[in-house]
């Protein structure tokens, strides 16, 4: 055990259901509680990128000398039962509760059996923003990217769950509620402490990093969420990657395969699946002088993680006409946002071209790869960049 977290104990229960969230956490204890050490339950996904990334960064919490609970929360029907009975006597016995993802269904029904006085969200990437302005309003939790109407049948049957978990995250004469955040604050809750995540964990352990010459692309899941079409998608990748030179490619955990290997056949660019949260593989480097972003989190993260570098943050807006048919009536106004309050980055005009793009492949013909066709592009890299970690988080 590291002698700076001391001994790991109950008092502090922390809940993460990806990689930025467990990353958020160690900052979260890094700036407000040193040499305390906190147990940490990781609410594993099914997905296997982002449980890849959820075991690097449960080691590294171990060697921060916390302690890791691990739960596999959706392996079975019976998985949920099981995990929040488990949890149960943790989350009575806690008088601090961290979490990532206040939208969770899963997070909301273990708010329902803590008594907590002290709750602490930390940063769930951008829908944070979200979050914190529909609690200032009074407003239902609901995610930016799904479609405006009415609740469907399972968001009416989970309505009093959700009712309960923002009632719970509202601050009263018992109830203490800290937002650890590096994302912008358009509308603070009254009675909400607010403290910036300044990415210091990250800076301190890592780096700095080595910096090339060239650019580097960071890739992002609108096309997977359903809020941009996949071929203008591909198209915009194609036209930034030539003009600003870009030649890798970091894939977001949630981008789809066959997407890669359209992306790569289409642009030549080498495709990186980060095997740890983009904050730390660009700080541990080789990072690109340059990198290219749509509108997400890391144009909020990254400047602050590569404080102190030379390294150049670009944003490109999605346009418009890039939406598709099922995306949320906020999706461009909450997109645009996003851009328009990052601090310390570059903003680029919309480089894709505004003819339909081809529905197989906007850029190049050549097929996607499937199991079934061996002749078809070769695979993208599976491994993050040839660089060890550095520091003694390094494992």
């Amino acid at each position: 055990m590291s002698p700076r977290a001391g001994n790991a104990g109950p008092h502090t229960l922390a809940f993460v259901e990806s990689p930025v969230q467990l990353l958020n956490v160690l900052e979260w204890a890094h700036a407000h509680a040193p040499g305390v050490g906190l147990t940490l339950v990781v609410l594993s996904p099914v997905d296997p990128m982002t449980r890849g990334q959820l075991r690097r960064m449960s080691d590294l919490a171990r060697d921060e000398g916390h302690q890791v609970r691990w739960e596999e929360a959706r392996g079975g029907p019976l998985a949920p039962f099981q995990t929040i009975g488990g949890l149960s006597g943790l989350l009575r016995r806690a008088r601090r509760v961290v979490l990532g993802d206040p939208f969770s269904r899963y997070v909301q029904l273990l708010l329902t059996i803590t008594r907590a006085r002290d709750l602490v969200v930390v940063d769930d990437g951008t829908a944070t923003m979200e979050f914190v302005g529909q609690l200032a309003r009074g407003e239902r939790l609901v995610r930016w990217h799904r479609k405006g109407g009415r609740p469907g049948p399972r968001d009416v049957v989970f309505a009093p769950v959700s009712a309960s978990a923002r009632r719970r995250l509202t601050p009263g004469e018992r109830r203490h509620i800290e937002i650890f955040s590096s994302m912008p604050m358009a509308q603070t809750p009254a009675g909400v402490t607010v403290s910036a995540n300044t990415f210091a964990w990250t800076r301190t352990r890592f780096g700095p990093p080595r910096i090339t010459k060239g650019a580097d692309m960071v890739g992002t899941s609108l096309v997977e969420t359903g809020v941009v079409d996949d071929g203008r998608y591909l198209e915009a990748v194609h036209a930034l990657a030539r003009a600003h030179g870009a030649t890798r490619y970091f894939a977001h955990r949630r981008e789809s395969t066959d997407k890669l290997h359209r992306l790569a056949a289409a642009t030549d660019l080498e495709i990186v699946r980060p095997e740890l949260p983009l904050e730390l593989i660009a700080r541990r480097g080789p990072i690109g002088r340059t990198v290219l972003s749509f509108p997400s989190t890391v144009v909020h993260t990254l400047p602050l993680a590569l404080a102190g570098t030379e390294v150049r943050v670009a944003v490109c807006d999605i346009d418009p006409a890039w939406l598709t048919e099922n995306a949320s009536p906020r999706a461009q106004g909450f997109l645009s946002g996003v851009t328009d309050t990052a601090r310390d980055v570059h903003r680029l005009s919309t480089t894709a071209p505004t003819a339909a793009p081809n529905p197989v492949n906007p850029v190049n013909p050549v097929p996607p790869a499937s199991p079934s066709d061996p002749t078809g592009p070769a695979p993208f890299t599976a491994t993050p960049p040839s660089a060890g970690l550095v520091g003694p988080a390094a494992s």
